[in-house]
């Protein structure tokens, strides 16, 4: 059996797809197991055993269309599920299975605070599209995948023993705690901290690594890969995250986390997806009439008062980091 398998992005969803990846083969295991993905995201995949062939979305979709029909598949399972996998679903006219994106419910908690979402995280919701080729979770969580290349020593970063790291960035600055409130977290913390982030971090990362100036505060912001980070957030004491894609990574290495909610919520189905909970401590501040306010984020606060970060209680945070 040829199986293709559709998710674009962005890092947090397609490292979710892990678990789905390693019931497929190891459950059916005379399949071909193929991935269509963004280039963008093509290392999250690079060194996953799974995945027998991996294809890039190109930018001319008729290309990327033709280059797919050749590979003659016998099932596309389509964890993405909009329009532009709809395309090629039809154009392949091959079997077809989906998860349940429940938008519509999405919908009534971000506008009207009606919650009608099962309790499920998205990985079970995956699961349903598989559900019809047998295959089932085996509850061994989340995969990620590592090339020796990719290992960071922390002596060449500039630190050694135990360290703290920090992913600063998030997609949407609605899902990012301020610098402001990150340096009165971080503040008198003794241990290393590394500053995680893309090059859109970089200038963040600087501010609150000034900002602590009798601490040992590395910004490896835009000098890293999103393995290089991978490597270190996985020999990390503890990662302080936001909902984001290293929070998932982490989750992969058992590593224990931090995690601090601003605009969005755990009952989207999207939080560290781990059997052992105890290694999560979560922050979000509740009873506010307008959090939810999104299921993803926006650029700034749409109420323009950013209490959902704003009200979070620093030293409990920083408590939660160094214990």
């Amino acid at each position: 059996m040829k199986i293709l398998v559709i998710r674009f992005s962005s890092i947090g969803d397609i490292v979710l797809t892990s678990p789905i990846l390693r019931c497929l083969k190891k459950q059916l295991p005379q399949c071909e197991l193929h991935y269509l993905t963004k280039k963008t995201y093509l290392p999250l995949l690079s060194n996953n055993p799974y995945i027998d062939q991996l294809h890039l979305l190109s930018e001319n979709e008729k290309h990327t269309l033709a280059s797919l029909k050749k590979e003659a598949f016998d099932v596309v399972i389509d964890l993405h599920h909009n329009v532009r996998t709809f395309r090629i679903k039809n154009y392949l006219k091959t079997k077809a299975y989906s998860f349940p994106k429940l938008n519509i419910k999405k919908f009534l908690l971000t506008q009207f605070h009606i919650n009608k979402l099962p309790k499920k995280h998205v990985v079970d919701r995956y699961f349903e599209a598989v559900k019809a080729l047998g295959v089932k979770n085996d509850l061994k969580g989340i995969d990620y995948f590592l090339a020796e290349s990719d290992h960071i020593n922390t002596e060449e970063v500039g630190f050694s023993g135990e360290f703290i790291a920090v992913a600063i960035g998030a997609q949407f600055a609605t899902k990012r705690l301020p610098n402001e409130k990150l340096i009165e977290i971080l503040d008198g913390i003794n241990e290393p901290i590394v500053l995680l982030g893309g090059k859109e971090d970089v200038k963040n990362g600087e501010i609150i690594k000034v900002a602590l100036p009798t601490q040992k505060v590395i910004n490896s912001c835009g000098k890293l890969t999103i393995n290089q980070s991978a490597s270190l957030v996985s020999q990390a004491k503890v990662l302080l995250s936001h909902d984001t894609g290293l929070m998932h990574i982490a989750s992969a290495f058992e590593t224990p986390i931090v995690l601090v909610w601003g605009n969005t919520v755990p009952q989207f189905g999207m939080y560290p997806y781990r059997e052992n909970s105890a290694t999560i401590k979560t922050h979000q501040v509740d009873n506010l009439s307008c959090r939810p306010c999104s299921k993803i984020g926006y650029s700034k606060c749409p109420k323009k008062h950013f209490r959902c970060m704003q009200l979070h209680d620093s030293e409990k945070i920083k408590h939660d980091i160094t214990a």
